[in-house]
């Protein structure tokens, strides 16, 4: 299936129906007076969240969505029939603005949540309604008022509670098959995940959390190289964010530091919010002999900024535990872990002979006065 984040929908209420100007004709019935039926409601367009869908595919090849119109007032004092409502069922997570304002109207978050986009029309009134002692024969009734019209902006955040980011080929999709049965695309290629990826995390006694993997960030993003910030709304909502970091790249300009760099970068332009989430940054491909001779000095910087490192490979396994701890703990109401650093080493000094303590003398105790 298709991924479809965004689209832009005109959404349009039905009308009310108009109200019936009609008369009683009735054999033995004399002066039947009026008895036209008032219209029936519009339908209204409402937006339902729906945890089975995880994508908008639906709304961009149909982005035109009109409820039905209420039915017109009839005669025999019969109503007209009020129109159902349009459900427009959309993911979990997704944004609805206005197109022509940039309002955000609501943020359907939770499975369930419901927003009218657009309320029906009411029916008009028929001239039944308008009879009067001193106006027994109205011959006029009411018009239904027209449903409501706007366009919309459908914009779909994942909702996940750990989220991947890292280069191209840092191995986000690697680790996230490892941890889950999320089964994306692996190759030995840049910008294999082209579309988000979400993984239910099975932990400990019982416990699960969401993970995300976007496509890969290089530097430049911001200007729309590579793939841009196109996929970075995604993980927005997460509590707590891995860098991943591959440890065996080669190239110019390319150092596991100043990929972390550059990610973080490319995250505070984004957004400054996303940038100050919490971090954790874990050292990958470190079964690759390369990456291992890397590791100390990657972490002896990290260490002098109060940056924990985890040592991981996403290939072996190696690493992966303390990892999903340390995101656990975040996930499940705790704290970033702390950095462990190194006792400072201790100088051995010589002991200094030890010498008598002086003795002061002591004070004769004071008598009491004789009387």
């Amino acid at each position: 299936m298709k991924f479809v984040d965004e689209v832009s929908i005109h959404v349009k209420a039905g009308d009310g129906g108009n109200g019936a100007v009609a008369f009683r004709r009735e054999k033995f019935i004399e002066h039947g007076g009026p008895s036209g039926g008032d219209g029936g409601n519009g339908g209204s367009v409402r937006l339902l969240a729906d945890p089975q869908l995880t994508t908008l595919l639906d709304y961009r090849y149909q982005p035109l969505q009109h409820a039905a119109a209420g039915q017109q007032g009839m005669g025999s004092d019969c109503n007209g029939r009020s129109a159902e409502d349009l459900v427009l069922r959309v993911p979990v997570g997704t944004l609805v603005k206005d197109a022509a304002t940039g309002e955000l109207l609501a943020d359907l978050s939770a499975p369930g949540a419901e927003l009218v986009a657009a309320k029906g029309g009411r029916g008009g009134l028929g001239n039944m309604n308008f009879a009067t002692s001193t106006r027994q024969t109205p011959r006029f009734a009411q018009d239904g008022t027209p449903g409501e019209e706007r366009d919309l902006l459908l914009e779909l955040k994942l909702l996940a509670d750990v989220g991947l980011v890292g280069f191209p080929n840092a191995g986000k999709s690697s680790l996230i098959a490892r941890v889950s049965r999320a089964r994306p695309k692996v190759a030995d290629y840049p910008f294999t995940t082209l579309v988000p990826n979400l993984g239910m995390v099975a932990y400990k006694e019982g416990l699960s959390f969401v993970m995300a993997d976007i496509p890969g960030l290089i530097e430049g993003a911001a200007e729309g190289v590579g793939l841009g910030h196109q996929f970075l709304r995604h993980v927005e909502r997460c509590r707590v964010l891995i860098h991943l970091v591959d440890l065996s790249a080669e190239g110019p300009g390319r150092s596991p530091l100043h990929d972390l760099d550059v990610l973080n970068r490319e995250l505070h332009r984004f957004s400054p919010e996303l940038a100050h989430k919490p971090q954790l940054v874990a050292a990958n491909k470190v079964d690759l002999p390369e990456a291992r001779a890397r590791l100390a000095r990657f972490t002896s910087a990290l260490r002098r900024r109060g940056i924990p490192v985890f040592p991981m490979s996403a290939a072996t396994g190696e690493g992966v535990p303390a990892l999903l701890d340390a995101a656990a703990t975040v996930v499940f109401g705790g704290a970033p872990p702390a950095v462990q650093r190194s006792p400072r080493p201790r100088h051995r000094t010589r002991a200094k002979p030890a010498t008598a303590a002086r003795k002061r003398p002591a004070r004769p105790r004071a008598r009491g006065r004789k009387r």
